[in-house]
């Protein structure tokens, strides 16, 4: 089959690899129709995650149909249309049983890798890296999905390919991150980063009741797109003082919550964020903070924190005293998907919001390599790319 596959820093390929197999019998192959590029897919294509190896299969937002499957699987058939969760879930240890997908204990062959650095293992995810269990990736063809009784998600017919393909990852990434705001009715939420997540978390802001949500970003389209669609006032950062445009627009208090839709790849304008990239560029520091400090000298008193954007390892000059003294309330993590399937989908049939609205490029799969240069670089007005193999 054909796959979107990793050679080095920004060099990915279209190589000819050899077709998945059922190698345990809950898994499932799916026969991919739609894939996606995402912004959390760059911080591998410029070189920033670890144990990656020349050959892996790319890619964590994908569906298709369903083409084989492993003697346990019986709540999908042949044929079904199914959506797949980043994350790969077991569905009966100690954290799926509490929702927290995410956290799986038992999807992750290669833990002892991650406990190494982080003390404990989050869950596997497809096709991203050695570190979470070196699993295939779906921009491909084809794609072996292990625990299948547990993470396909069956698609009613009446719905495109493209209402439901973010239903995989940025979709409840968004809405999670506005839930972890604990929105109450008048709040006023400010979302930093205006890419595919951070559009979602301003659509899932208001759904959740927020009065006003306030979106930053230095890229025309995306903040275009972020006030047309998500309703959004919305900076340039390159142009204001976030800090000192946020009292103003809040009477002084600042916003009752915050959400970093940005993660290790951060820019900015100030001399911390020149640090930033520096010291990343030598391997001294291995993310760029500046969203984050960002959003906790930002926030509220007694506000809330929501990270929702990829950090991988450390981060310097992070102002706790801050986040301490003013009383914040944090609260992050890769995204529970299976927890958000049925209540987004839910959402999407009834009208409340159409996921399309994000796409700007759909490209063969044969085209991947042209279709991450123009995401990384935000040429052609691109916000979000699918691929149809």
């Amino acid at each position: 089959m054909k796959a979107v596959c990793w050679h080095g820093a920004n060099d990915v390929r279209v190589d000819t690899v050899p077709d998945p197999k059922i190698l345990n019998p809950r898994d499932a192959i799916v026969k991919i129709t739609s894939t996606a590029i995402c912004g959390s897919d760059l911080h591998i294509y410029d070189g920033y995650i670890p144990t990656m190896e020349k050959g892996d299969i790319l890619g964590h937002e994908f569906m298709g149909e369903v083409v084989e499957l492993g003697s346990a699987v019986k709540n999908v058939n042949l044929g079904d249309r199914v959506v797949v969760p980043f994350t790969i879930s077991c569905g009966s240890c100690f954290f799926c049983n509490r929702d927290l997908w995410s956290l799986c204990d038992n999807s992750n062959p290669n833990a002892w890798l991650v406990e190494k650095q982080m003390g404990h293992s989050p869950a596997g995810l497809f096709g991203y890296s050695h570190l979470f269990g070196g699993y295939a990736g779906g921009q491909a063809e084809y794609a072996r999905v292990p625990f299948a009784d547990v993470g396909l998600f069956k698609i009613p017919d009446g719905l495109t390919d493209e209402q439901v393909l973010f239903l995989t990852d940025i979709f409840p990434t968004g809405y999670m991150a506005a839930e972890n705001c604990n929105i109450k009715p008048g709040d006023i939420v400010a979302v930093w980063g205006c890419g595919p997540v951070g559009q979602f978390a301003i659509r899932s802001a208001y759904m959740l009741g927020a009065e006003r949500v306030i979106a930053f970003d230095r890229v025309p389209e995306r903040l275009q797109m972020a006030k047309e669609y998500g309703k959004a006032e919305v900076l340039n950062y390159e142009e204001v003082d976030i800090g000192e445009a946020l009292k103003e627009m809040t009477g002084g208090r600042g916003p009752d919550a915050c959400i970093d839709a940005v993660g290790m790849e951060a820019h900015g304008t100030d001399v911390m964020a020149m640090y930033d990239q520096v010291k990343q560029a030598v391997r001294l520091e291995t993310d760029r903070p500046t969203a984050l400090r960002q959003v906790i000298v930002s926030a509220a008193k007694g506000g809330h924190v929501s990270i929702a954007g990829v950090y991988g390892g450390f981060l310097d000059k992070i102002p706790m005293g801050a986040a301490m003294n003013k009383g914040l309330t944090f609260k992050m993590g890769q995204t529970n998907v299976h927890k958000y399937l049925k209540p987004l989908l839910e959402h999407i049939q009834n009208g409340e919001i159409d996921p399309t609205f994000i796409i700007t490029h759909t490209l063969p799969l044969e085209q991947a390599p042209h279709g991450y240069e123009i995401f990384k670089h935000k040429k052609d007005n691109c916000i979000k790319v699918v691929l149809k193999p």
